[in-house]
Formats: structure tokens, sequence, C-alpha cells
């Protein structure tokens, strides 16, 4: 479980110290208000979280040779989000991004700009933190402006600034914001300064290329997998063949003791573990441990017993007779079914998924001299792990370090999910041996312990009118999501939004309207996965959106355009997609190799908003997506090649999981062990993606998730105008289609 604590102040002495000679600023947030319009509407952990405080430290340092390093708040996981900070603070710093040197910052309260927390998710960083980086660049601006004055014994009017240089035009005298880092240090910062019009904009909204690209396509880049210590020993983990049970007893730890290489051997909760020499001589050796573990329980849903699956625990959701919380109620829904000429009805069901990130999970952790403690590890909450990690190592947070690489692979993974993570292990590993230790999770092994997207479902039903309007829609989901499990000291009601997101709030004008959500908890380990509850719900929703059209006789698109009278910017999204695929049709049509057809959805996900067209024809049985349109409206943006590059792979994964993704549980144990048994979306199945970014000019809303949900839907509907088959379970590949 996630320990949602005041995050522990955090020492910066190290920090500090590295700065000498360095301008470090703070930038103070504005008023609670400014910063709720800038953010727009917080959606998932970041709309449970408390308010956050009147200031928050985000430390830039400008250096006497002209060098720039800013501290991030955020995680850089190839979303691009250090490229984007720079944007924002050189734009107002009126410095070039590429003079940026961004790094992650280490744990500490000033960092909290998510709505009083700090985390890389939510796809939230670049809108909660858009007012307060700009705010930065503009008070270090003044600072340099101010010590140039000084120096230069004019007022602050007579200069401007270029490129990192502050000009006095009249005498044709500059001084380099490197030359003035020393006097602008012994400068109070102003807390209200002028932010550029943003008609002046010269790097936001651009196109900036990436300061990642050249790293990583060089290989400079570092990882956790990458990263060593001096001294440090390497460890391989064999985990419990079912969550839950531990190591029992060791039939050749003698034997596997006297392996080339082995230091030890460990027992851990829920594991076994080599300490060796190298990680290969580690693996071996653990993968050659005879153990004994616990029996788990025979039966039920508390814990993952002896026959728990796939097949009961949908058994156990669909079987559910309690009621639930109502999620969303408008207008009088008995009343409409009673009336209704017509009544829908439809099951949806989608299963547990990974997060099959290329990098497995590592982690290193050293105890020093001093007592305190280092541990590096890929996170998305330094606070979180700094916390844990203290409390594993039986320390106070303050004396622990926390280091955050770049992360390989991203998707909601690398949050704090107990036995889904690494860092414990080599905690315990470390003070076990007196040396460093970095634990790696093979493949397999991740494949068997990474918390899971929770398997869900929704049964709905809609009533239509004589003219095939639909005048009520209910639905009941059932099932847990994982704010429900993480952040519920946090909630304020019991509805569980990252169970119900993606259903309920949706734009479309149904007079009447019922959402309940049921909680059955789920003995696996759940996670946020990317989009989260979007990422199934959206798919449910839309397409029986498309079953509610074709019962009343409408087209899938006229009637979404019916529902959304009155609403400029859904409509204008609807329009703007059928114009990029040449015209909404849905077919079936002749196309190039045979028949194929469209399918349309929408969806609201993270502060923005999406239309997608998928076009699918049908192959030996298999769906073939050839082209995904996606018009994608997140308000406003700070890159729009990184905004084009997010949708475009959020639409790869949303096609993946919707035609082959699924984790699979028999007899308590997952049956996937690596990408052989875990099929992803291979080359030849990746369509052509077309994206349009509409700027609506409302609030800012997020990047990294949106361009997902859309996905499953539209290809969902494509299928189904196609071959006439409603696919209600996920993935397609289960079902058989039939050609055309």
């Amino acid at each position: 479980m996630i320990p949602l604590l005041r995050p522990a102040a955090s020492s910066r002495r190290r920090f500090l110290a590295g700065a000498s000679g360095a301008l470090v600023l703070s930038a103070l947030l504005p008023a609670r208000l400014a910063r709720a319009e800038a953010q727009g509407p917080a959606e998932g952990a970041g709309a449970l979280a408390p308010k956050p405080g009147t200031r928050v430290a985000a430390f830039l340092e400008i250096h006497p040779d002209g060098t720039i390093r800013l501290l991030s708040p955020f995680v850089e996981g190839g979303q691009g989000i250090a490229t984007g900070m720079a944007q924002i603070v050189g734009e107002e710093l009126d410095v070039p991004p590429s003079r940026f040197v961004v790094e992650c910052a280490p744990p500490g309260p000033d960092y909290a700009v998510v709505n009083g927390i700090r985390m890389t998710g939510g796809s939230f960083s670049t809108r909660s933190s858009y007012e307060t980086m700009r705010r930065l660049g503009a008070t270090a601006r003044d600072l340099m402006i101010r010590a140039a004055a000084a120096k230069l014994k004019v007022q602050d009017g007579e200069l401007t600034t270029r490129d990192g240089v502050v000009m006095h035009a009249a005498s044709n005298r500059s001084l380099s914001y490197g030359d003035l880092a020393a006097d602008a240090l012994k400068l109070k910062p102003n807390e209200s300064v002028p932010l550029r019009d943003p008609a002046t904009f010269r790097y936001i909204r651009q196109p900036v290329p990436r300061l990642d690209v050249r790293d990583k396509s060089t290989g400079r880049a570092v990882y956790a997998i990458d990263q060593k210590v001096e001294g440090m020993l390497y460890a391989a983990v064999q985990h419990a063949p079912r969550l839950g049970t531990e190591p029992k007893g060791l039939a050749n730890e003698a034997e596997v003791r006297a392996m080339p290489g082995v230091h030890s051997v460990h027992r851990l909760p829920g594991a076994v573990a080599v300490a060796a020499n190298s990680w290969w001589r580690a693996r071996k050796a653990v993968e050659a441990l005879k153990v004994e573990w616990t029996a788990p329980k025979a039966s039920g849903l508390d814990t993952v017993a002896a026959d728990f699956s796939s097949e009961i625990m949908l058994a156990a959701l669909k079987a559910s007779a309690d009621p639930g919380q109502v999620a969303e109620e408008k207008g009088d829904v008995a009343a409409a079914f009673a009336k209704a000429t017509k009544v829908v009805e439809a099951d949806y069901e989608a299963p547990y998924l990974a997060h099959a990130q290329l990098e497995p999970p590592s982690a290193i952790a050293r105890f020093d001299g001093d007592g305190t403690l280092d541990v590096w590890l890929p996170n998305q909450m330094p606070e979180v792990f700094q916390t844990v990690s203290a409390k594993v190592a039986g320390l106070q947070p303050a004396q622990v370090r926390i280091h955050s690489p770049m992360l390989g692979g991203f998707f909601g993974r690398h949050f704090f999910y107990d036995a889904s993570n690494p860092f414990p292990q080599a905690i315990l590993l470390a003070k076990a041996t007196g040396r460093p230790v970095k634990v790696l999770w093979s493949r397999e092994e991740e494949f068997a312990r990474d918390a899971v997207r929770p398997l869900s479902f929704s049964r709905f039903r809609a009533a239509l009118d004589p003219a095939g309007q639909p005048t009520a829609l209910e639905v009941r989901t059932v099932g847990e999501g994982p704010i429900g499990r993480y952040f519920s000291m946090m909630m304020q009601t019991p509805v569980d939004p990252s169970a119900v997101e993606g259903i309920v709030e949706k734009p479309y004008a149904v007079p009447n309207r019922r959402m309940t959500f049921t909680k059955v908890a789920h003995p696996v380990n759940i996670a946020f996965w990317r989009s989260v509850g979007h990422s199934m719900n959206d798919a449910f929703y839309e397409s029986f959106l498309d079953e509610v059209a074709q019962a009343g006789g409408q087209d899938p698109f006229a009637l979404r355009m019916a529902l959304l009278q009155g609403n400029v910017r859904h409509r204008t999204l609807l329009s703007t997609v059928a114009e990029m695929s040449g015209g909404w049709q849905r077919g079936p049509y002749r196309g190039e190799g045979g028949m194929r057809a469209r399918g349309l959805a929408m969806a609201s996900p993270f502060g923005s908003e999406t239309a997608t067209i998928a076009e699918v024809s049908v192959e030996g049985g298999e769906a073939r997506v050839h082209n995904l349109w996606i018009a994608f409206d997140p308000g406003s943006i700070v890159n729009p090649a990184i905004v084009k590059a997010q949708v475009e792979s959020a639409a790869a994964l949303g096609l993946s999981s919707v035609l082959f993704e699924q984790i699979v549980y028999r007899d308590g144990v997952r049956q996937s062990q690596n990408y052989d048994t875990y099929p992803v979306l291979r080359r030849e199945h990746m369509p052509k993606v077309h994206v349009s970014i509409v700027e609506s000019g409302a609030p800012m809303g997020g990047v990294g998730e949106p361009g997902l949900p859309g996905v499953p839907p539209a290809v969902l509907n494509a299928i189904a105008a196609l071959t006439g088959q409603r696919v209600r379970a996920l993935p397609v590949a289960n079902t058989k289609l039939s050609s055309v």
C-alpha cells in the first residue's frame, strides 16, 4: 500500500554544497485560485490530494560558466517532461532550452506541485506545474536584470535580455547570466514578476527537439539497469509461485553456495535470493535453488488461493448482488425505462493486463558509514519511496537519499506496489551482506510479480424512445480500482474514481442516467496502467453507444452529434476527425485488399478530449487495423512534436491492449512468463496514425495518456460494422472473427 504521509523534510545539503557559486532560486506559487485555473480539473490521484501550500521550490542553478541546471519535480520516462520543463522555464528566463541540463530533483516537500503531493503520473506533470515553472523562469530573469542594473549603474527598465545575456542598448554593454550569478544570488527574489505575453513566445508551442534524444540514440543514457556503485554485489531472486506464500525450506543451499561467484543465499518475504559477483551467476544460482514453499489457502478470494483463476474472479464480479454506491445520477431512470419503446442490454469485461515495459525493474541499495542509506531505483513518487525505504531499513526518512534515474518504460509501473517492487529486497540484502547490492529481476520474475491492471466488468442498459433516441442509461460497474486500494484514506466518497472514469461524466446529453459502483476486491496486486480506468471503461461505454445507435436505427456519428447539441468543443472534434479521414463512412466498403469498415469513439480523459476513427479489415479471422485518425484537444500545448509523439505511442498501446494483451490466472499462478506468452503489438500490426491537435483554449489537459482510451472502442466498433460481431470480452484475439 502506498503510504501517503506528508513528505518528510529532506536535507538538500548535498545538493547545495555542490552548487557553490550558483544561483539557486525558488519559484513562488500564484494564489490558489490562479493555480487551479492554470492546472484545470484534476483527475485520478491529483483530484484526491490535499491542496498544495503556497510555495513550491523548483531549484534552478545558473553557474558562472553560463551552464544552467534545472532540478525538475518530475521523472523523465520517455514522455518528454525534461524538454517541456526546459521550454517553459527557458521561455521566461530567455534562454534556449538546448542550454539546459534537466535532472530529477531529490525528495522534499518543496516539489509537491501536483495538488500538494509529488508524482509523475496522471498526465498531470505539465498542466500542474506550467504556471509555477513560468514564474520560476521569470523570477530568475528579473534577478539577472536587477544584478546587471547595479553592476552597470543603470535603471532596470533600460535593460533587455536575449539568450542568457542582459543588454544595455544605449551604451552597447552586456553581461551574461553566468557573469551575474554571484551578484544575483545576494538579491531577494520578487514575489510577483510579470510573465511574458504569449504572443511573444519563442519556445512554448514550438516543436523544440528533445534534450534526451542524442544520449538515447548513442547509448549514453543511463537507466536503472545500467547503474553501478563501487563494491556492489548482484542479486537475483526467485519468487514464490503464488503471491502470499513464503519459502519454507531449501533442499540444496550448500550446493548453491558453492557455485562460482556466489556470495550468499537469502530468504526474503515471498522470495529467495542469491547474491554473487555478477548478475548472471546470481541468476543461475537462484534458479538452481530447490525451494519448498508454504501452502496457499485452498480456496476463496481474500488471498491468492490454490484454485484462484481469472474465470473465478470474473464470475465473482458478475455474481455480486451488492447494489453498490451511486457514482452518477440524473433524472428519473426508472420512469424512462418504464416508458421505453425498446431496451438495450449488454455486459462488457476486460482482463488483467501487465505493464510489460522494456526495462525489467531493478534497484541498488547502499548503507553508508554515517548511518544513511542511498537507494537508486525507478520510481514515480520519490517521497513515497523515501518513506518506505526508511521503514524497511529502520531509519528516518531524512536519512535516506533517493536517486531517480530516467525510466525505461512508464505506464504506471513505477509506483509502490509492495511485493511488486524490488527495492525492499535490495535494502534487506544490503543490510544482510554489509555490501551495496543491486537487485535485478529477470523478465520471468517481472511477469510473475508485476502489479496488474484490474480485471473489470460492467453491465449496461439503455432505454430508447420511438425515434430511436436514448432516453436513459444505466451502468453497473463491479470490481476495484487502484485509487481505492492505494489512496482510500484520501477519498471523499466510497466510489473509486479510477474504477468508473470513462463511464461517468460523459459529454452526451442523455437526460436520465444512473451509474453505480460495487467494490469487489481482487486478491492480486493491482496497479495503475496507462489511462487507468479509461483504458477499458471508454471501450465499454463507446461500444455500447454504438449498440444503442444500431438498435435505434441511427448512424453512430449522427447519434453522437445529436447528443452533443450545443457542445462546441466535442462537435468540433467529431467534425475534425471526420474531415481527417476523408469524410465519415461506416461501411463496410471495398478498400485496398478487401472489405473494410470504420468505427468511431470519443473519450474525455485527464482534462483532454479526443475523437478517434479506426479503419479495420479481417484477415484469417483476425482484425487488422490500417488507419487511426485521432483529433486531440488538450486545451493548450507546450511542444506539439512531443504531443503528437505521445498520442501516437498511446494509440499503439491502446491497440495492443484491445487486440492481444491479457494476463490469465490459473490455479493461483499467472500463465504468462515472457513476451512469448504475453503477446504485444508487433510491427506488422501497427497502423498509420494520423494526429490533429486542436487547441480549444480550455484549461490545459494531460497529454501522455489521453490518446489511448478512444482507440479500443473505435476498433471494436469498426469490427462490429464489418462483421456484425460485437466483441464485448477483451481482447479481440479471443474471438474468431468472420471473414467478409
